[in-house]
């Protein structure tokens, strides 16, 4: 234990650069990056017993209190309740008490109540796992410390990727494969040491460089976006298992591939070719599906971008928050263009840049 000791710790938000959809089955890559807007999780003594959460996401503290495992009334903050109750779970397995916690949270990945879409439940998730098992004097690698944030957010979505979870652990530029959410819910079943030292079929994770010669720019179209709706939408429909199905999945790994060995070779131009690819099946799978990945701001976002020779494409699931685009690093003026066409269009640009580490003490 700390003995008393606060500890603090934050997990930065993540983009999608390519790879959305496809990336929620087992073993299909994807490329995110980790962005330097954060979510600070700082972890003391208790006055009484049980867990107090105090959260700028939520109003007020709340006291959870436990019964048989879990903490009671989750309500307002559920993916910080299920981090709590997991690193618990695994305290609790290797014979260690859990004291009462003061766990307070503090956010600059919204703004006024805003979501900008950029992982803010992932990166409460992991920085609520590193702070509580810090605190409680658990050592724990990234890994494992990925994992547990997998096991926890299975408890509130069953069905995401991950994908924030792994950008928030390792930060910077990554490729990224989800593992097999079935396999891995089976496995906490049976406990969590065990699932933390069990195969994961399906997960893969490769650190990336960054483009050479490119910079990444965010804008925000003032519409927040549900990932959890708009992929459970999807698979609601008879689409998955269909033959454009298995062509998306298809063309999303060749795209995805060959964006990964562009930045490994310092291949701009090839980078920016492979983005464009994945605007346009994204744009193919929202024509015939209706999911309304593309709203008008986020169409006046990639046109912008592609006007000046970039490429760009919405971030995630679409629908709302957030399109990234890829210019010349060495042309200011079409950088400065393309954020007035988007200021023009109701996009805000947001001052962000990768965060090459992910949680931080």
């Amino acid at each position: 234990m700390t003995g008393g000791r606060a500890v603090v710790r934050r997990a930065p938000g993540k983009l999608f650069i390519a790879g959305e959809y496809a990336v929620v089955e087992p073993g299909n890559e994807a490329i995110l990056v980790a962005v330097d807007r954060y979510i600070t999780v700082t972890v003391s003594a208790a006055a009484g017993p049980g867990v107090v959460v105090t959260s700028d996401l939520a109003p007020g503290a709340v006291r959870h209190e436990w019964q048989g495992g879990r903490l009671t009334g989750g309500a307002d903050t559920p993916h910080v309740v299920a981090a709590i109750e997991t690193v618990a779970a695994l305290l609790a397995e290797r014979g260690l008490p859990v004291p009462p916690l003061d766990v307070s949270i503090s956010s600059t990945l919204h703004e006024d109540g805003r979501k900008f879409g950029l992982g803010s439940s992932g990166a409460v998730t992991v920085a609520t796992v590193a702070a509580v098992a810090a605190y409680c004097g658990l050592e724990l690698s990234l890994e494992e410390r990925y994992r547990l944030a997998v096991l926890a957010s299975i408890r509130v979505e069953p069905k995401g990727s991950g994908g924030d979870l792994a950008a928030s652990t390792w930060g910077g530029w990554i490729a990224y494969s989800a593992p097999d959410r079935d396999v891995v819910a089976d496995l906490a079943r049976g406990g969590v040491e065990a699932a933390l030292r069990a195969p994961w079929p399906g997960f893969s994770l490769r650190r990336l460089p960054a483009p050479d010669g490119l910079r990444l720019e965010v804008g925000w179209t003032g519409n927040p976006a549900s990932t959890t709706s708009l992929v459970a939408g999807l698979h609601r429909r008879t689409w998955r298992g269909s033959a454009s199905h298995q062509k998306f999945v298809a063309t999303t790994g060749d795209f995805v591939g060959a964006a990964v060995t562009a930045l490994q070779e310092g291949d701009a131009e090839g980078l920016l070719r492979q983005l464009r690819r994945a605007r346009q099946e994204l744009a193919r799978l929202d024509d015939e599906v209706r999911l309304g990945i593309f709203t008008p701001e986020l169409t006046a976002l990639c046109d912008a971008a592609e006007g000046v020779g970039g490429a760009a494409k919405p971030s995630g699931a679409g629908g709302g928050d957030c399109g990234i685009a890829l210019l010349a690093a060495d042309a200011p003026h079409a950088i400065s263009h393309v954020r007035q066409r988007w200021a023009a269009a109701g996009v805000l640009p947001l001052p962000l840049s990768p965060a090459l580490e992910g949680i931080e003490e």
